[in-house]
């Protein structure tokens, strides 16, 4: 764990927000503190801290265990390359409907706006699709083709982050290339 961070709990929504109002600018983020359903008392849930978060342009992070009742949640300050997923980025386009968006959280939605990050929103793992380019791809090898219709949802998810992350057609084409060439030799996605 970050030693840098400091945990914290907070019995409710309200009291997380209130937190984040003076807080915000708290480069290292903390290590916040969420009741697991058995415990005998409540805090922030994760969805809720989660919704804080993105209203202040922080985004959630690691996942720890604590204890028997608790365990730890990594929220920091969104960073210039942090990557959106979509289920995020429809979270924030509600929240600037609804007008609960803060400053901080709208400058960090432009800046992702203006380099591409908001475009290229990734979905979660339970939505990812393959890109074409790379079902083509597979396609033209047997061997690729038939590992990869061995792998679980998470390897599965990794191979989709790595090709659908990158900025550039031809830079997709070469990750492609050199995915169905690891597949083709029984090698699973690195991560």
């Amino acid at each position: 764990m970050a030693a840098d961070r400091e945990s914290i709990q907070f019995g409710s929504r309200k009291e997380f927000r209130d937190w984040m109002l003076v807080n915000q600018d708290l480069e290292a983020g903390i290590w916040l503190i969420v009741a697991k359903k058995a415990a005998p008392f409540e805090t922030v849930t994760y969805a809720e801290a989660l919704d804080v978060a993105l209203e202040f342009g922080w985004i959630d992070g690691q996942s720890r265990g604590r204890d028997e009742y608790t365990s730890y949640r990594g929220f920091t300050p969104r960073r210039s390359a942090s990557p959106w997923s979509m289920r995020n980025r429809l979270a924030a386009e509600a929240m600037i409907a609804e007008g609960r968006m803060s400053a901080r959280g709208l400058a960090e939605i432009e800046r992702a706006q203006a380099d591409g990050r908001w475009q290229r929103a990734y979905a979660t793992s339970t939505e990812a699709q393959p890109h074409p380019d790379f079902l083509a791809a597979l396609e033209r090898d047997a061997a690729a083709k038939e590992f990869y219709a061995t792998l679980n949802a998470q390897n599965r998810f990794a191979v989709y982050y790595r090709i659908h992350s990158l900025k550039t057609d031809e830079g997709r084409a070469r990750a492609i290339g050199r995915m169905v060439d690891k597949l083709a030799r029984g090698e699973k996605p690195a991560g």
